[in-house]
């Protein structure tokens, strides 16, 4: 990928005025600090689309998208972070130099650059062919209106036609002065060769007589083509696509998409049929969030390009049974990759363009509506009607279910699937579970990554009788072995310390931290560094400095949440404060994201509260009380974190010197605990 410099980035995102940028798209209105309007990604009736001038940043309350400036261009417009810095950069008449190829960067960069331009340049040929050429127009245009296509939607889609002659559109590129070689590598042209394989040095048009759909990538850029014969007793292929080149892989494309996206986005639905028609009628129909994979079976590229808009993805079929068997595993894969999946059937005969045309757009929407299916049911209730009465034939159809279901990596989608099937099959259960999790075994590719469904079995709560060869100790003294077991099976270091006091009943889970419990601490000592880093706390001393002083070298465990605190301390060494509208341009989209939802807030406090004379404690007042919790939160989860690691050693056979230093550790961590609880009030008074 290219590279912007720094210094350049730098210059681009404060030019960039967030409230400017977000306003060529919506219709932004003062309300406090902040701006507001309905959301450009999503149909709402009321306003929770939030721009922050001075934080430059936006967010949305409704479906969470959320960023600076650069991530605004990136989501409206679907494009990389360097292609909106680029949007950006040109806005406001801001060159850009990038960063310097080597010569072999820079030739494969003018070879893709080269192929770019040929394809458009065809692209642009072929479309004037159809609209003004004698032959485009009684064949190709005749063609697409019988169609139904009207002159918006050709337009739009950019269609055109190829004349029926071996070389007219070499001729023509020849004389452009386009270069033999990107012709070829492009598709566009053909080497004639012979029986033995050798090139004759004759060149043809791979594309004559048809009409022409020009594939877009994301950026808009002309690809490749396919195209479709108009010849009534052709031998050749009816459709005929591009060969794959540098700039087209066609396992990366979706037919449709550079239209669709903006429409996926706002309707957080996406719609896939199979054949360039179908999105073209579907689109003209009013149902813009439509793509194609072009006849082609879907790949992993292909859904990460839907899942980049929408986790929802409707797949639209005709009604032949064994087309829809065909399909099966494509879907598998829809659901593998994240994605929910419904289906829609049409009457047998018809495919989705057949069908709008039919009845109309009005009735195709309805149907839509009326006869959409989740995945997992539909594929259930299509194989249980295959099965009929025949046992085997049940349970081939229950597990090829149960292999759909492995693949929908979320946990509680599993589980409600397998309520359902149970359902409908009549089966118990617990019974699909276990082979569940037969087939979750056997297609996993390492145990770690097993999606497995757990039967809980009821915890013990007896406690291990003591080794024959031990001997009770007395007047309160243990052995190191037996507070070793004793530690291991509830008690704490200082109730085995001679005291006579009762055992506090403790498990292993009361020591070790929750889960999610060094992630909120670590989450709070970011939140407070990204909105407060500069108010000072004593003369001299700043938020940011108190933290960092504090926290000294105490290391974050949650990936993200370390490197945002690298960042903020690499701010402040070059002498700036850590600020949110720098952060937010950050090039590492987790980065944004965890800034935008961090220093984003619904609500503002009105200034009623003050004209009536009522104080309302901000957390502003309260910085020095808030700074101080974060840091002990984190201190006491890091110590009971160590703690638990010891605990877990006991468990491991060792000598008696290095069991005594654990055990010493664990008082000194228990202590130490304790002391983090008081002096966060959160000491838990203990039952007799």
């Amino acid at each position: 990928m290219a590279r912007i410099p720094k210094e350049l980035v730098d210059q681009i995102i404060h030019h960039a005025d967030i409230v400017e940028v977000v306003g060529d798209f919506v219709s932004l209105k003062r309300k406090g600090q902040n701006m507001w309007a309905c959301c450009p990604f999503h149909h709402e009736k009321s306003p929770s689309f939030s721009v922050a001038p001075a934080k430059g940043l936006y967010k949305c309350f409704g479906c969470g998208k959320a960023g600076g400036v650069v991530q605004f261009i990136m989501d409206i417009e679907g494009t990389s972070y360097v292609e909106a810095l680029k949007y950006l950069a040109k806005k406001y008449g801001i060159e850009v130099q990038e960063e310097e190829k080597t010569p072999e960067q820079q030739l494969a960069q003018n070879e893709k650059d080269s192929q770019f331009i040929v394809s458009n340049w065809a692209k642009d040929r072929y479309h004037q062919l159809l609209q003004k050429n004698e032959e485009g127009q009684s064949i190709g245009w005749s063609y697409l209106r019988q169609r139904g296509l009207n002159q918006t939607t050709i337009a739009t889609f950019e269609l055109g036609y190829s004349l029926d002659q071996w070389d007219d559109l070499l001729k023509a590129a020849t004389a452009a002065g386009f270069e033999l070689k990107y012709l070829e590598k492009t598709g566009l042209v053909v080497r004639r060769e012979d029986d033995n394989g050798q090139d004759t040095g004759r060149r043809y048009d791979r594309f004559r007589g048809r009409v022409m759909f020009p594939i877009h990538n994301i950026s808009g850029r002309v690809i490749g083509f396919g195209a479709r014969t108009l010849k009534p007793h052709d031998k050749t292929a009816k459709y005929l696509n591009s060969p794959e080149s540098e700039i087209y892989h066609k396992s990366d494309v979706l037919y449709g998409l550079y239209q669709a996206r903006q429409a996926i986005r706002t309707e957080e639905q996406c719609y896939l049929v199979e054949g360039y028609l179908d999105v073209l009628s579907l689109h003209q129909g009013g149902i813009k969030n439509v793509v194609a994979s072009s006849g082609t079976s879907l790949t992993d590229g292909q859904i990460r390009l839907i899942k980049r808009y929408t986790d929802n993805v409707t797949v639209l079929y005709d009604g032949d049974a064994a087309g829809i068997r065909a399909s099966l595993r494509g879907i598998d894969m829809l659901l593998e990759g994240g994605l929910n999946v419904r289906v829609v059937l049409f009457p047998d005969g018809d495919d989705p363009d057949s069908y709008i045309r039919k009845v109309g757009d009005q009735k195709f929407k309805e149907h839509l509506e009326q006869a959409s299916h989740d995945f997992i049911q539909f594929k259930t209730d299509l194989v249980s009607r295959e099965a009929a009465q025949d046992p085997v034939k049940k349970a081939e159809a229950i597990r090829e279910v149960l292999q759909s279901i492995a693949k929908v990596p979320d946990p509680i989608k599993r589980q409600v699937f397998l309520q359902q099937t149970s359902q409908t099959f009549g089966i118990d259960e617990q019974v699909l579970i276990t082979e569940y999790n037969k087939i979750a075994r056997q297609t996993a590719k390492s145990p770690a990554s097993l999606p497995g469904l757990d039967v809980q079995k009821p915890r013990s709560s007896s406690t291990p009788a003591r080794a024959n060869n031990q001997q009770p100790a007395t007047n309160n003294q243990l052995s190191p072995e037996e507070e070793a077991e004793a530690l291991m099976y509830g008690a704490s270091p200082e109730d085995l310390m001679g005291g006579g006091g009762d055992l506090q009943t403790l498990t292993r889970e009361d020591l070790e931290p929750i889960p999610d419990v060094q992630e909120q601490c670590e989450r709070e000592i970011i939140r407070l560094l990204l909105l407060y880093s500069a108010q000072p706390l004593a003369p001299d001393v700043s938020v940011a400095q108190y933290i960092f002083g504090q926290l000294d070298e105490t290391p974050f465990k949650t990936g993200v949440y370390g490197d945002l605190l690298h960042l903020c301390r690499e701010e402040l060494t070059q002498g700036r404060w850590p600020e949110i509208r720098i952060l937010i341009q950050h090039s590492r989209s987790d980065i944004r994201a965890l800034v935008a939802e961090l220093a984003t807030e619904r609500y503002e406090l009105s200034p009623n509260w003050t004209t009536h004379q009522i104080h309302v404690p901000r957390e502003l007042d309260l910085l020095q009380i808030a700074c101080d919790n974060a840091i002990l939160r984190l201190n006491k989860v890091n110590v009971e974190r160590a703690l638990a690691e010891h605990m877990d050693a006991l468990r491991h056979p060792m000598d008696e010197a290095t069991l005594d230093g654990h055990l010493q550790t664990i008082r000194a961590l228990k202590q130490m605990d304790n002391q983090l609880a008081g002096m966060l009030g959160t000491v838990l008074s203990r039952g007799a």
